[in-house]
Order: C-alpha cells, then structure tokens, then sequence
C-alpha cells in the first residue's frame, strides 16, 4: 500500500492528499508533527526518507519520493486514471504554471521553517508574521485571479476536471484564509475553492478531517 508522511497542516502535503483521493488510490498516512518537540521531520529516521526534512514523503514500494509536485506528476504517470494534467501540450503547459506559480512563487515564501526563522532570527512577532504571509499570498493571487478570470469558463482552474493546479490552490486558499485574507478579493479563486470543496476527495484531504488534526 501507497505510504504518505505527512502532516495535518502541511499545505503541500494537503495537494498530495487531494492527488490520492482524486485517483481514488488507498493510502496509509504516517503522521509527521512539525512542531512537536521541535519537530519530528528534523529526526534522524525522517531524515533519511528525506534529508530536506519536508513533508510530504511518499512510500510506493521500493520508491521514496519527496516534493508535493514530483510525487502528484509520479502518480499521474503510474497510476494514470483519472488525468490530472490534460491531454494537449498547451493545456498541459498552462496548468503547470498555475501549479509552480503556487508551489514556487507562493508557498516557499509562508512555509513554516521561513516563519520559524523570521521568528527566531529577524524577531518578528506573530503580527508581523501574518502581514509576511498576507503580502505573498495577495500578490501571488492577484495574479492567479487574472490569469483564471481572462481564461473564462470553467468550475475549476482549467476546464471542468480537476488537475494539478486545484490540488495547490485549494490547500493555498485555506493558508490564505488562516492568515485572514479574505477571498472576496478573488472571486474566481473563491468561486473554485467553494466548489471543490463541495467535492469528496478534497473534503476528505482537508486538514481537520485528518487523523492528526488538532
């Protein structure tokens, strides 16, 4: 069975979790708590699935694979029904950036162990750590909510048929909702958050709805 290391919170262990329940792919979770005991990913027996130390660690045989992205296009590729990228180099092309505008632009930059620094080394105060977070999250969406807006129809980021880009921007929505930005601001990208998560497979990825939620 598919092994996931993972943590509740984790946004990009959140798009892995979507990626599994979309393929409708069984999985075992193995809770990875970040902030425990100065958090368990910093372990030596965690450290050698993956010596960066992030979650999520994906476990399919033999196979060890670390980073939220390679890991979803992995089970795109083994385990192919249904898609998560379309079937046209175009389309393919556009919903790729959508994902690395999220995965590369966005979250690096609110992921926790840039929190914990700003923290521990620049002194920066919860406040201030929220307004860090809020300003990436806004600049990034602004952008996305243009991108999806002129793109036009559709009840998710490209077409009607989840891909890539839903499993980063929904667990990207619910970081910008815990920092109080408020999705009104991007009607498009709200109007897609509600509607996946009127779906299973992303209600069922959601950080509460996990067996390590607190």
């Amino acid at each position: 069975m598919l092994r996931l290391h993972t943590y509740f919170r984790s946004s990009a262990a959140f798009r892995v979790r979507i990626a599994l329940n979309l393929k409708g792919l069984a999985y075992q979770a193995a809770p990875v708590h970040l902030l425990r005991e100065g958090g368990e990913q910093h372990t030596p027996a965690f450290r050698e699935r993956n010596p960066a130390g992030l979650v999520p660690v994906l476990e399919d045989g033999s196979l060890v694979l670390a980073q939220s992205v390679a890991i979803m296009e992995y089970l795109d590729e083994a385990y192919p029904q249904p898609p998560l990228l379309p079937r046209e180099a175009a389309a393919r092309a556009s919903v790729r950036a959508l994902t690395l505008a999220i995965a590369c632009d966005i979250h690096p930059l609110n992921n926790l162990r840039v929190l914990q620094y700003l923290e521990s080394t620049v002194a920066l105060e919860e406040a201030g750590k929220r307004a860090w977070s809020r300003h990436w999250i806004e600049l990034g969406f602004d952008a996305i909510e243009r991108t999806l807006a002129r793109r036009g129809a559709g009840t998710v980021c490209y077409g009607d048929a989840p891909t890539l880009a839903d499993c980063c921007l929904i667990p990207q929505a619910f970081n910008a909702l815990r920092v109080q930005c408020a999705l009104e601001r991007w009607p498009t990208i709200r109007r897609i958050h509600d509607h996946c998560m009127r779906m299973p497979a992303f209600e069922r990825a959601a950080p509460g709805a996990q067996p390590d939620a607190e």
